[in-house]
Formats: C-alpha cells, structure tokens, sequence
C-alpha cells in the first residue's frame, strides 16, 4: 500500500500565494512521476503540473509562470509554489505519484485525498 498526503491548501486573496505539499510513503521502491492535478466545482480534473525523477517538469499553460514544481526525492516529496493567484486556480488540488513496489515492477499511479485552494476577496 502507498499513501500519498497533500497539504498546504486553504483560502487566499487574489496575487496572494500558497505552497502545497504533497508527500508518498509505504511500500514504495521506487518513484517516477510525481504531480498535481486540480478540480474546479461543476468542471473535469485537469493536469497542472508534474516532474520526473530526474527533475524535468510540465506546465498547464495556465499557470506556466506562476507555479512551480519541485521534488525532494529524500523525502518522496513533492511541492507545488504558487504565486500570484487567481480566483480561477480555486480547485481541489490532486497529487499523484507513480510508484513501483518492486525492481521492474508494475508502474502504478497513486493519489492523495486532494486539498482546497480558495481564491477570493
């Protein structure tokens, strides 16, 4: 079993910024991708941004600029800086992590429980 916790979320004024973190334990060998996703009330889950073991990360262009992305691989951790928030980035916010259990196992996607980002003034 791997679990994946996110943290960081809450409610923020507009320009203002968040950090959230997001952290995969258990019976893990070794992670690939790690990332975030986000849900907005009444629309579909959408990518926002993720990085590879190796440090090479993607953007939604909604947020290319704004967000960042960073790994501790010590830690298993990921997190996601986002700065000059806009109403339009409240959402629930999902992480995953791709995990094996096992050398050349089985690449499985695990999600976190997601935590809420509110933009509002």
């Amino acid at each position: 079993q791997v679990q994946v916790v996110e943290s960081g979320g809450g409610l923020v004024q507009p320009g203002e910024s968040l950090r959230l973190s997001c952290a995969a334990s258990g019976r893990i060998f070794s992670i690939n991708d790690m990332g975030w996703y986000r849900q907005a009330p009444g629309k579909q889950r959408e990518s926002v941004a993720r990085i590879t073991s190796g440090g090479r990360t993607t953007y939604a262009d909604v947020v290319k600029g704004r967000f960042t992305i960073s790994r501790d691989n010590a830690k298993n951790t990921t997190y996601l800086q986002m700065n000059s928030l806009k109403p339009e980035d409240t959402a629930d916010y999902y992480c995953f992590a791709d995990t094996t259990a096992q050398e050349m196992g089985i690449l499985f996607t695990n999600w976190g429980q997601g935590t809420q980002v509110t933009v509002s003034s």
